[in-house]
């Protein structure tokens, strides 16, 4: 689908049989020893090894905290959950995407059995995916640098 190492549709699926009720979901901040509702940028701060990280370690560090607060306590978010984050927290990059057909290609695989869960692995082949036909890379790209 996307030139990736792995195609996002061979995505592998773990059958739930029914969500849990909200009421006896764990928030997982809670979970990941963060009280309700820390921000991002305070998580990262609490990394140690972090503390001295290049941006680039920080960035892949905060897109694994952003779906670890959104995973259940096995790791996994379902495809539904994913497409809501990604809606959401990816607004900017899949913006205007609506037409392509890998933009569709990928959302139409988020909607067939949502129940079904991805990993951490497979979110980051949806990330660099849809980044990659994004036109907010282009813009990204023609960025002039101070040299």
């Amino acid at each position: 689908m996307c030139g990736c190492r792995t195609s996002v549709p061979s995505i592998k699926q773990d059958s739930v049989n029914q969500p849990a009720p909200a009421s006896t979901k764990k928030d997982p901040l809670a979970a990941a020893g963060m009280p309700k509702g820390v921000p991002i940028a305070k998580q990262l701060t609490s990394i140690q090894a972090l503390r001295k990280g290049s941006d680039l370690e920080k960035a892949f560090a905060t897109a694994a905290l952003v779906y670890n607060n959104y995973a259940d306590p096995k790791g996994k978010l379902s495809k539904a959950e994913t497409k809501s984050l990604l809606q959401s927290q990816f607004w900017h990059v899949i913006q205007g995407q609506e037409n392509k057909p890998k933009y569709q290609e990928i959302i139409s695989f988020l909607d067939e059995e949502s129940e079904n869960k991805i990993d951490f692995e497979d979110f980051m082949f949806l990330l660099v995916s849809l980044t990659l036909m994004s036109d907010l890379l282009q813009e990204i790209k023609n960025v002039k640098t101070p040299k």
